[in-house]
């Protein structure tokens, strides 16, 4: 059975917002388990070592959310 564009399209669109959706579940919960708030850490505390441990975690969606495409 082969699948259309549109059919393509849409799984893309729906993997997509899956991706968005846990990235955002697990920053909630990398800021629940870490001490203070992860993202004043961030962006006004300029603290390297909270940018790092969300840069990980980003891309360790990335490669989870691109397994589960592939």
């Amino acid at each position: 059975m082969e699948l259309s564009l549109w059919d393509n399209v849409l799984a893309a669109a729906v993997f997509a917002g899956l991706g968005v959706v846990l990235f955002a579940v697990a920053f909630i919960i990398l800021d629940l388990l870490t001490p203070g708030k992860l993202w004043h850490e961030i962006s006004e505390k300029k603290n390297t070592a909270a940018a790092i441990l969300m840069g990980s975690a980003a891309i360790a969606l990335g490669v989870i959310v691109a397994a589960a495409i592939h």
